[in-house]
C-alpha cells in the first residue's frame, strides 16, 4: 500500500486516498486518468462478453446490430477464410483488453512482478493474433469500403509498432519508455469504443442528408430478408433470382432509421471509416497529451530505469532504450540527486552532474 507523503487537503481527499492508495496509486491524478480510461475499456468489454457466444449471439438469426454483427454482415462471416478471422479477433481481442487492465494497476506492477510479465505476454499475443483476425474480415467490416479498410489497417500497424517498441524497451530495462508505448498500445485500440460513440450522431446526420449510397450484392440482402423482403425493396434483383445475373448488385440508400435491415447496415458502413479516423486522432491527442502533463512520472521511471541498467552491467545506463536522446537533440539525461547535498557539492558549493555518457558524478 503507498503511502502519501503529505496530509490530505479535506476530507474527500482523505477518503478517495484510503480506496487509490491500496491499488498503488501515489496520485489522485493517476488514478482518475486510469478509472476512466480502464474503466471505458473494461466496461465496454464486459459487455461485448456475449459476442464468445459466435452463433448463439453475434451471428444469432435473431441479433441486429445492436446485439450482434451489423445486418448483413454474417453472411460472410459464416464462410471461412472470414469466419475464421472474425473468431480469432473476438475470442482474443475480449480476454486481452480484460486482462489488460490489470496491467495498469500499480500494486500488481510493484508486488506481483512475475503475473505482470506473464499478464503481459498474454496480452501481446492475444492482441497481435485478434490483429490478424481483423486483418482478415477487413475486406466486409462494416461494408468494407477503402477508407474503413485504411483506417483498420492503420490501427493493426500502429497498435503493432507500439508492442515491438514497448518490447524492445522493456528488454533493455527501458521502463518508462515502455510504458510510454505500452499507454500508446492501448489507446489506439480503444478507439473501437469511441467510433461506437461517434457513429450514434453521424448516422443519423448521414440518414438525414440523402447524399450518400452504399452498393450491396443481392446474395448478402438476400440472406438478410429473404426473397419477398428482398424484391419488395429492391426490385433491381430480380436478375440474381432468375439466374441472369448471379452477381447483381443494388444501391441502398443509408437511412438508420429506415424500413428494412439493409438501409441500416448502409448508414453504419457508410459512418464506420469516417468515426474511426476521428477516433483514432483523438485518442492518439490524448495519450500524448497525458504523457507530456505527467513528466515527473516519466521522470521517476527513467530514474529506475538507470538503476537497473546500471545493477545490470550496462555501459551507458540510462540511454539503453529507444530514448529521443540518442536519435535526437533533447538534452542529456542527468541522474537525480539520491545522496546527501555536501555529497555531490564541488568546492566552490555547486553540484557536480553526472558525466551523461556513463552517469557517474566528477570527482
Amino acid at each position: 500500500m503507498v503511502k502519501a507523503t503529505r496530509p490530505p487537503a479535506n476530507g474527500f481527499v482523505a477518503m478517495m486516498r484510503r480506496l487509490y492508495n491500496p491499488l498503488g496509486f501515489s496520485k489522485g491524478y493517476n488514478f482518475i486518468f486510469w478509472f476512466i480510461s480502464m474503466g471505458y475499456l473494461f466496461g465496454f468489454t464486459l459487455a461485448r462478453l456475449q459476442y464468445l457466444s459466435f452463433y448463439g449471439v453475434f451471428c444469432s438469426p435473431t441479433a441486429s446490430g445492436g446485439t450482434g454483427a451489423a445486418p448483413g454482415e454474417c453472411f460472410y462471416y459464416l464462410r471461412n477464410p472470414f469466419k475464421i478471422g472474425m473468431m480469432l479477433h473476438l475470442f482474443c481481442i475480449l480476454p486481452a483488453a480484460v486482462l489488460v487492465v490489470l496491467q495498469f494497476i500499480p500494486a500488481i506492477r510493484h508486488k506481483a512482478i512475475l503475473f505482470h510479465r506473464l499478464n503481459g505476454y498474454a496480452v501481446i499475443t492475444l492482441s497481435l493474433i485478434a490483429n490478424a483476425g481483423a486483418l482478415i474480415v477487413l475486406e466486409h467490416a462494416f461494408g468494407g469500403d477503402f477508407t474503413t479498410r485504411v483506417w483498420g489497417g492503420t490501427l493493426v500497424i500502429s497498435t503493432t509498432v507500439s508492442y515491438i517498441m514497448a518490447y524492445i524497451n522493456i528488454k533493455l530495462l527501458q521502463i518508462d519508455q515502455h510504458r510510454a508505448w505500452m499507454m500508446r498500445a492501448w489507446a489506439y485500440f480503444s478507439t473501437i469504443i469511441t467510433i461506437r460513440l461517434i457513429m450514434i450522431i453521424s448516422v443519423n446526420i448521414f440518414s438525414s442528408m440523402h447524399t450518400f449510397f452504399a452498393v450491396y450484392p443481392c446474395e448478402q440482402i438476400n440472406f438478410v430478408m429473404g426473397e419477398k423482403g428482398t424484391l419488395k425493396f429492391y426490385p433491381g434483383c430480380t436478375p440474381y433470382y432468375d439466374g441472369s445475373v448471379k452477381d447483381q448488385r443494388v444501391i441502398v440508400t443509408p437511412n438508420f432509421n429506415g424500413a428494412d435491415p439493409m438501409e441500416v447496415a448502409a448508414a453504419l458502413g457508410v459512418a464506420f471509416g469516417t468515426a474511426g479516423w476521428l477516433a483514432f486522432v483523438i485518442h492518439a491527442i490524448i495519450v500524448e497529451l497525458y504523457l507530456r502533463l505527467t513528466p515527473a512520472e516519466s521522470e521517476r521511471l527513467r530514474q529506475v530505469s538507470y538503476e537497473r541498467q546500471l545493477a545490470r552491467g550496462f555501459k551507458r545506463p540510462g540511454y539503453a532504450g529507444l530514448v529521443a536522446e540518442r536519435f535526437g537533440d533533447a538534452n542529456p539525461f542527468v541522474l537525480a540527486s539520491t545522496v546527501e547535498e555536501r555529497e555531490l557539492s564541488d568546492d566552490s558549493g555547486h553540484f557536480a552532474l553526472p558525466d551523461p555518457k556513463t552517469g557517474v558524478h566528477a570527482a
